[in-house]
C-alpha cells in the first residue's frame, strides 16, 4: 500500500526503533488554475494546480507535517477536518479561530499526529467560501500488520464530491452579504472534479474501471459547500464500513446519504454482469430551501467489456426523500468493540441545548433593508479580526466573551408556530470547559423562517449521536430512548429537518474548538460558537506552546 503516497509531495522519515509512526512530509502550494466545467473556463484556487486536491496519506499514529505556501491574492487557512489535533489546536485552520490566515506571500507548517485514528477524512479551506475548490482527502492506514476488521479489497478508490459554479464563489459570497439574500446555488455537482454529461454541455465524467469479482473499497468524501446528497450504483449494493473515520457494523445499500463534511467507507463487490453501470449523487432537499437539483454522473465500467455494451442507468431517490436519508442514520451503528470500543461518557457535567435557526436582521444597505442570519441559541457569531485562540493563550482582553448560554435565553415552541419577532442577538461568545469535563449538547432544529437539515461539526473531538427525533426533545421521555452501547461515532453530525439530535462528548482537548453548521452558507449566516476546553492538571493535558511561524494577523 505504500505506493500509493505520492513521492513528489511527501518524503518520509523514520523516527527511532521504539516510535509509533513516521513523519510525513508534504507540500501543499496554493496557486491560482484556470479550469474548463460546462463547457466554460475560469481560474480557481487549487493545492498544486489540482481539483479536487491531492490526497493526504498517512498511518494511524504518524505525524504529519504540510507546508503551506500561499502564491494566491487571497488570504488562506487549511483545516483538517476531522484530525483530532490532540495538543496541537495551532494546526486546526479555521480563520480567527485558531489562526491567523496564510497572507499572500507567507507559509505555514501545520504539524499534528493522527493519535488512535484511521480511516477516512478530509482537508480544506477554512476562510470565506475558498473550499468550494481547495479541498481533498486524507487517508489514515491502519497501523502496520492491524489489519481492516472487514475483509481486505483487492483496491482502494478515493471518491470527492463537491460543487460547481460558473462563476467566481468569492463573488458569489459577496453578493449574498452584500444584498442580505440567499446566493445563486452551485450550477453542478462533481463526481473527483467532473460533472458528467449535462444538457448543453457533453463531458464523459469520472471513470471507475473495475475487475469482475474483485472487491473495492471506496473512500467517500463530500466536499460540498452548502449541499447534502445521495450517492448511488447501478445496480450494485455497497457495504458502509466506516464514516469519518470510526468503524462501523457494516449494512450494505443501494444509497449512500452523506451531508457535507462527512465521510463514508464501503465496500464495493464487482459481482454483476460485465457492463457499464452509471454512479451517480443527487441533492437531498426535504424543505422550500433552493437546491442545485442538476444530477451529476460518472461510469463504473467492468474491464474487457465491449466500447458498444449499453450503459445501466440509475434511478435516484427523490430529492425530498426524508425516508432515506433516515434510513441510512439510523442503520449506523459502532463497532463498540474490545479493539475499537464506544467509550461515550455515562455521566454528564455540561447538559446543553442549543437551538438552530434561521433569522432576519436589520440592514440598510441590504436590498429589502435587512438580511438572514443563522444562529445558535438565538446568538448570531460574529468573527472577531484577530484569532480567538492566540487570546485565550496568551490571555488577552476584548477579543471575546465567556458568557455564552447554554440553554435559549427565551425558550419557544421550537418547530411549531415561529415567533413573530425573528431577530437575533451578536456577539463573540465562547463557552468554557473545564478539562475532562463530559457534555452533552441537544441540537435543535426550528421552524424560523425555514426548517432545514443542519450538517453540525465540532472541531477537535468525535461525537457521539446518543438519540434523534422529530418535534421538540422531551428532556423527561426521549433520554429513555437514548443508545448508549453501540451508537456511532462521528465528527459530522447531521439534525433533521423539525427535529433534534443529542449528542455527548469528553473535553479533553485543551484549546479553543468551534462549533458550526457545514453548510457553508449557514456558517457565513452566523451559525457558530466557540468551546474553549482549558488546560488540565497533568504533563500532558494542556495546549502546546505556538509555533515560531505562526501566522499574524
Amino acid at each position: 500500500m505504500e505506493r500509493w503516497f505520492p513521492a513528489m509531495l511527501m518524503v518520509a522519515v523514520m523516527l527511532p526503533a521504539a516510535a509509533e509512526g513516521l513523519v510525513r512530509h508534504y507540500k501543499f502550494s496554493v496557486v491560482m488554475e484556470n479550469v474548463t466545467k460546462l463547457c466554460a473556463s475560469k481560474p480557481i484556487v487549487t493545492v498544486n494546480g489540482k481539483f479536487p486536491g491531492p490526497t493526504l496519506y498517512a498511518r494511524e499514529d504518524d505525524t504529519v507535517l504540510v507546508r503551506v505556501v500561499n502564491h494566491v491574492s487571497y488570504n488562506v487557512t487549511i483545516h483538517w477536518h476531522g484530525v483530532r489535533q490532540l495538543r496541537t489546536c495551532w494546526s486546526d485552520g479555521p480563520a480567527y479561530i485558531t489562526q491567523c490566515p496564510i497572507r499572500p506571500g507567507q507559509s505555514y507548517v501545520y504539524n499534528f499526529t493522527l493519535t488512535g485514528q484511521r480511516g477516512t477524512l478530509l482537508w480544506h479551506a477554512h476562510i470565506t467560501w475558498l473550499r468550494a475548490t481547495l479541498h481533498g482527502a486524507i487517508v489514515i492506514l491502519p497501523k502496520r500488520g492491524v489489519p481492516y476488521p472487514f475483509p481486505k479489497p483487492y483496491k482502494e478508490k478515493v471518491i470527492v464530491l463537491g460543487e460547481w459554479w460558473k462563476a467566481d464563489t468569492e463573488l458569489v459570497l459577496s453578493q449574498t452579504v452584500q444584498s442580505g439574500l440567499p446566493p445563486n446555488t452551485s450550477d453542478a455537482h462533481t463526481i473527483n472534479g467532473d460533472p458528467g454529461p449535462l444538457p448543453n454541455c457533453s463531458s464523459q465524467g469520472y471513470k471507475l474501471h473495475v475487475e469482475s469479482g474483485k472487491t473495492y473499497l471506496l473512500r467517500i468524501v463530500n466536499a460540498a459547500v452548502n449541499e447534502e446528497v445521495f450517492f448511488k450504483i447501478a445496480g450494485h449494493n455497497l457495504t458502509v464500513v466506516e464514516v469519518d473515520a470510526s468503524y462501523t457494523k457494516p449494512f450494505s445499500v443501494d444509497t449512500i446519504f452523506i451531508a457535507p463534511g462527512q465521510t463514508t467507507n464501503a465496500l464495493l463487490a464487482a459481482d454483476q454482469s460485465s457492463r457499464s453501470y452509471l454512479m451517480a449523487i443527487s441533492p437531498f432537499m426535504d424543505t422550500v430551501v433552493a437546491v442545485d437539483n442538476l444530477t451529476a454522473t460518472g461510469i463504473m465500467q467492468y474491464n474487457g467489456i465491449l466500447a458498444s455494451t449499453p450503459t445501466v442507468q440509475v434511478n435516484m431517490p427523490a430529492i425530498n426523500a426524508t425516508s432515506v436519508e433516515s434510513s441510512f442514520i439510523n442503520s449506523l451503528r459502532s463497532l463498540n468493540s474490545k479493539r475499537y470500543p464506544a467509550n461515550v461518557p455515562l455521566t454528564v457535567d455540561h447538559s446543553l441545548l442549543f437551538t438552530l435557526s434561521v433569522g432576519v436582521n436589520p440592514c440598510s444597505t441590504c436590498v429589502n433593508g435587512s438580511k438572514l442570519v443563522a444562529a445558535l441559541n438565538n446568538v448570531s457569531f460574529v468573527m472577531p479580526s484577530t484569532d480567538i485562540l492566540e487570546a485565550h493563550y496568551h490571555k488577552r482582553r476584548g477579543v471575546y466573551t465567556d458568557d455564552f448560554p447554554g440553554n435559549p435565553p427565551m425558550p419557544f415552541n421550537y418547530t411549531g408556530t415561529p415567533p413573530s419577532n425573528m431577530q437575533t442577538m451578536n456577539g463573540t461568545r465562547v463557552y468554557k470547559l473545564a478539562y475532562n469535563s463530559t457534555v452533552q449538547i441537544v441540537l435543535q432544529g426550528t421552524s424560523i423562517v425555514a426548517p432545514e437539515n443542519h450538517p453540525t461539526h465540532l472541531h477537535g473531538f468525535n461525537l457521539f449521536s446518543i438519540g434523534k427525533g422529530l418535534g421538540n426533545f422531551d428532556p423527561n421521555k426521549d433520554p429513555e430512548n437514548f443508545n448508549l452501547v453501540d451508537l456511532v461515532e462521528r465528527n459530522t453530525i447531521g439534525v433533521s429537518t423539525g427535529g433534534w439530535t443529542a449528542i455527548r462528548f469528553r473535553a479533553d482537548n485543551p484549546g479553543v474548538w468551534f462549533l458550526h453548521c457545514h453548510l457553508e452558507l449557514h456558517t457565513t449566516w452566523g451559525l457558530k460558537m466557540v468551546f474553549i476546553v482549558e488546560d488540565g492538571d497533568g504533563p500532558n493535558e494542556s495546549l502546546l506552546p505556538p509555533p515560531a511561524d505562526f501566522p499574524k494577523c
